[in-house]
């Protein structure tokens, strides 16, 4: 038990070296680039149609922004290679586009979603009707109040970036694994099950994890408050980066930082019309790219690398 217990730590003082050094030659630091690879995620696809507007849904407009999201970041930052979850209205499992983030080693997955609020609910009273009930087994009318119902759109409009939230005490971490699990179909559980069983009987898996969750957690909030503060700067209303347990299973799932961006509310009007227009979808792919050329030359300037651009 020892033995084991010895070679954890031995394992797990190299795997934090690797993360926090670059290899030297002559002296001199080897440049490394930071981020090579980067997965945009659209959101839903096939009959997982997501959110629904008056003639317009999440998974149509996620794809357009993600289609329009990768060409733009081919050309801005030209020395890294954009893997897309998906080209076409199909529909993946979390785990399958988990799997696929991975598979391709990603250093970055950014989510595109589309928001939504339930319509409010509203009363008038406009007098009185005459409706028969029946009391003691005879049949009387009975005089009440009328009132007339309708629903308005949610005047809810902004943008919202996500990351996935971690907390260290294991009641949280109970509750946060209940949340994530109800979000996932029986195939998908049975899956994740396995998968969790392989791992809790490797300790220097485990251990080698937590660094790197703590490590994605940091780098993705500085990249979700970026996002926000660019939307700001675009004149987008911002509800701010968030932390977030429940129904964002992919963000914990992927081996990399990860955000998810709702881009707007599908269910206003007003929203819903920027969302389909080329003007709001070629405004929130420039505020994404400029917010991971910002997150790129950060990581550049962490690592020292030379040649690392400016916030612009």
């Amino acid at each position: 038990m020892m033995r084991v217990k010895y070679a954890a730590f031995v394992l797990l003082s190299f795997g934090i070296t690797f993360l926090c050094s670059f290899s030297t030659e002559k002296g001199k630091p080897q440049q490394k680039q930071v981020l090579r690879r980067i997965i945009v995620d659209a959101g839903h696809g096939g009959e997982d149609v997501g959110a629904r507007g008056r003639y317009s849904t999440e998974s149509q407009i996620s794809l357009e922004v993600a289609l329009k999201l990768e060409k733009m970041l081919q050309e801005a930052l030209p020395d890294v290679e954009i893997v897309m979850t998906r080209r076409t209205d199909v529909f993946h499992s979390v785990i399958q586009k988990a799997d696929i983030a991975n598979q391709a080693k990603g250093d970055l997955f950014v989510c595109i979603h589309v928001n939504s609020a339930a319509a409010s609910k509203r009363r008038e009273f406009i007098g009185y009707k005459t409706i028969t009930v029946k009391r003691k087994g005879k049949t009387v009318k009975q005089r009440v109040k009328d009132y007339r119902t309708w629903t308005i759109p949610n005047p809810a409009m902004g943008t919202e970036t996500y990351i996935y939230g971690i907390d260290k005490t294991d009641e949280r971490k109970a509750v946060a694994s209940e949340g994530l699990d109800e979000y996932l179909d029986s195939v998908s559980m049975k899956i994740l099950e396995a998968r969790r069983k392989t791992d809790a009987n490797d300790p220097t898996k485990t251990m080698l994890a937590n660094i790197l969750t703590q490590q994605y957690f940091q780098r993705s909030a500085k990249l979700a408050m970026t996002i926000e503060e660019e939307f700001q700067t675009v004149g987008r209303i911002s509800r701010k980066a968030q932390q977030r347990k429940k129904g964002i299973w992919v963000l914990q799932a992927v081996n990399m930082p990860a955000v998810l961006v709702e881009t707007g509310f599908i269910s206003n009007p007003d929203e819903e019309d920027y969302l389909n227009s080329e003007k709001g979808q070629m405004e929130i792919c420039q505020v994404i790219t400029k917010s991971i050329r910002i997150y790129k030359n950060s990581l550049e300037n962490q690592a020292g690398i030379t040649g690392a651009g400016s916030r612009k």
